[in-house]
């Protein structure tokens, strides 16, 4: 891709990082695959796609000059058209997917190639390296039903490896995995038990910079697994990462993911994949049949989400007794939990929606307690209130 486009933060400041309007935008920290397994190397990355190169001469000059120098001698030997012809973009952007990481704080990802299969969440500012396998969504619900054994078993059956080292096939391993069909509740036990895992590991390698995830993990299945820890290092790891809690965590998310699936915990895992495979059936004749579950409606069918909104009166009322069908779903104790319960309420729903008639989704709540949330929630841009007192995606 060009060694050139690899910068220190010195060399970004040097640039003009900070400094130059607009080019926080176009000069980011960069993650590859080791970064994320093993220590972070700090680097950050110049990104001018979308700009022409006379844009980036007229805006940029001493990044234009940096990458002129450094980057274009390359190019112009490189026999991928692409790449010559774009000397100043790095490597072959994936148009097609950035759009999807716009308006989001934090995405998912995974190392493609490794030897513990490991997500997490990223910032939403941290340009990916093709190596890693990058997932827009920033819910931990997500990251939860990901993160858990029921979709590692699939994971697993579904991937490749190299060498000795399992490969994340992700038109395999995402695209067709079936999520389960959770309650409310189940996905606010999820989420928090994410939102921990997370949190627990960027915290304890914060406190500790020579902590990796992939000696964390292989201390977790020593213990996982009833080995005795041998070493010094194992030792040191264990305290450093309270590698016990990881686990702690791990297998109350598996419980919590095994119960949204409506099995067994302990399920064999060729149990599990059966289950899969006969629920991605199910989501496939739901398909045929024009019901697509999408992860985020607003942002992958925003057509429906707009005819949605245009339909007429008896259409509206009828759509939401459909969805309403299943009946209301249990109240969050925590305010997080609640204001995501609010957001998916009213982005699952097929039109607009009041504020009582957000209530009415779960039991016990009444539109006072409602009305704030709805108010914040619009104040972030999470969702947008109509002119007839209702709000939409």
């Amino acid at each position: 891709m060009g060694a050139g486009f690899i910068i220190s933060p010195e060399k970004a400041q040097e640039l003009g990082l900070e400094s130059v309007v607009g080019l926080n935008a176009h000069i980011r920290p960069y993650r590859n695959g080791r970064d994320l397994t093993d220590k972070p190397r700090g680097v950050m990355v110049i990104d001018f796609f979308g700009l022409k190169a006379d844009e980036v001469l007229t805006k940029y000059p001493a990044t234009y000059q940096h990458l002129l120098e450094n980057v274009k001698p390359e190019r112009d030997q490189n026999n991928r058209a692409s790449y010559k012809n774009n000397w100043w973009f790095f490597g072959e952007p994936r148009a097609n997917f950035r759009p999807a990481l716009r308006g989001l704080n934090r995405y998912i990802a995974t190392v493609e190639t490794a030897k513990h299969r490991i997500f997490q969440f990223v910032e939403a500012e941290v340009l990916p390296d093709n190596k890693l396998v990058a997932i827009a969504l920033e819910d931990a619900y997500y990251l939860g039903v990901l993160s858990s054994r029921i979709h590692l078993v699939w994971a697993s059956g579904t991937g490749s490896t190299l060498e000795d080292r399992p490969v994340y096939v992700k038109t395999k391993g995402f695209d067709p995995f079936p999520f389960p069909d959770a309650t409310a509740e189940q996905q606010a036990r999820i989420r928090e038990l994410a939102e921990q895992l997370d949190a627990h590991r960027k915290r304890q390698q914060a406190l500790h910079p020579s902590l990796t995830l992939t000696d964390l993990y292989n201390v977790v299945e020593k213990l996982r697994a009833g080995q005795p820890l041998a070493t010094a290092k194992e030792h040191t790891i264990n305290q450093q990462g309270l590698a016990s809690v990881v686990l702690s965590l791990h297998q109350q998310l598996d419980a919590a993911v095994a119960e949204a699936y409506n099995c067994p915990p302990d399920l064999p895992d060729a149990d599990i994949l059966t289950r899969l495979v006969r629920l991605n059936h199910e989501r496939a004749r739901e398909e045929q049949a024009g019901h697509v579950r999408y992860l985020r409606p607003a942002y992958q069918a925003p057509e429906q989400q707009q005819s949605a909104l245009n339909l007429p009166p008896s259409a509206a009322a009828a759509a939401t007794t459909a969805t309403e069908s299943t009946g209301p779903q249990p109240w969050p104790t925590e305010l997080a939990q609640q204001m995501q319960a609010v957001r998916n309420a009213v982005q699952q729903s097929a039109q607009p929606l009041t504020a009582a008639q957000v209530a009415a989704r779960f039991r016990r709540t009444k539109p006072e307690k409602v009305q704030p949330l709805l108010d914040t929630l619009t104040a972030l841009s999470l969702l947008r209130p109509t002119e007839e007192g209702t709000y939409a995606a």
